[in-house]
């Protein structure tokens, strides 16, 4: 908006650099161009101050499709003064000299007519095919025909408006439409979730019977290892067991042999003290019998010598040889 400053007869003009003024006197033009600052009298003066910024208008367009069925579009259109001097020629930008403000609405305007133009396009659109076709194409074939469409009309550039861009934001049919539409999509969404919720459980099924299995084969395996332990311990038992057998066999029969060896030691021992006695005269043998029997007796009581036994020893003893002891 242009800041006027009014002195009398006389008035001052500052503008934005984003604004073009377009100063008329007498029909014709004395000043144009963006952030101009000047001085006019206002009795023979005319402004017209025209955005150059680019411009955003809210796009909502309903429309029938090929098989009748509502469908809505939004969206935003860009615009820009493209030729602020022939835009000034058809559509009214002046202001008032005492405020600055635009004295009609030259932005709306132009926005109708932008509407038309956008309305139209996607009117035509919309019959060419029907809900489910234009729903399943999206968004990009509409903006592509709309763009073209107002890039193409001539009427913007005889007045000198540019469209920067287009921009679409959704396409969508009427609120009962859409869920009817949408509940094929639902079902077959919810048979995946369950056959999702089958496979999920399948396997579920088969990580336990897995586990199952592998605890029976663990179990199978210790216990395939417990009667293996044990079958050892009872080879090692019977090992040993045997072993003790052997070793008394060996003992005995060295502790037999040892008393064999000993039994035959006393044996020769006594076939030669019985050879040695063999040979000696009656008396000695007497004599030694009765020294074996003295050594045996502790004490004597009563000793009965009788004659008769008395003659037999002595005539032993005159019969037996002298024993001359060496030492």
């Amino acid at each position: 908006m242009a800041y006027i400053k009014n002195f009398g007869f006389l008035a001052q003009l500052r503008s934005d650099a984003s604004n073009h003024v377009i100063r008329y006197r007498g029909g014709k033009v004395r000043a144009s161009g963006r952030g101009l600052v000047f001085w006019f009298v206002p009795e023979t003066s005319s402004i017209a101050e025209l955005p150059m910024d680019d411009r955003e208008m809210t796009l909502f367009v309903r429309g029938r499709s090929q098989d009748f069925q509502a469908v809505a579009v939004q969206g935003t259109l860009a615009w820009r003064v493209a030729d602020p001097l022939r835009l000034a020629e058809r559509v009214d930008f002046s202001v008032a000299l005492t405020t600055g403000r635009h004295q009609g609405e030259p932005i709306e305007r132009i926005e109708t007519r932008l509407a038309g133009l956008i309305n139209q396009a996607t009117a035509q659109y919309l019959a060419e095919a029907p809900v489910r076709a234009l729903l399943d194409a999206g968004l990009d074939p509409l903006r592509l025909r709309l763009e073209a469409a107002v890039g193409a009309d001539p009427s913007l550039a005889e007045i000198g408006i540019a469209v920067v861009a287009v921009r679409l934001t959704s396409i969508a049919p009427s609120s009962e439409l859409e869920r009817a539409l949408q509940t094929p999509t639902f079902e077959a969404l919810q048979q995946k979730a369950d056959q999702a919720m089958f496979e999920r459980r399948a396997l579920a099924v088969d990580k336990e019977r897995a586990i199952a299995e592998n605890e029976l084969a663990n179990r199978t395996e210790l216990a395939r290892r417990e009667k293996q332990l044990i079958a050892e311990e009872t080879g090692n038992a019977r090992d040993r067991a045997i072993g003790l057998a052997e070793a008394q066999q060996i003992e005995a029969a060295a502790a037999a042999e040892r008393t064999r060896t000993v039994e035959s030691a006393n044996a020769e021992a006594e076939r030669t003290r019985i050879g040695i006695y063999r040979d000696l005269p009656p008396a000695v043998l007497l004599g030694l019998a009765a020294r074996e029997l003295a050594g045996k007796l502790d004490t004597i009581e009563h000793l009965n010598i009788t004659p008769d036994l008395l003659a037999t020893v002595l005539g032993e003893f005159r019969k037996a040889p002298v024993l001359v002891d060496a030492g």
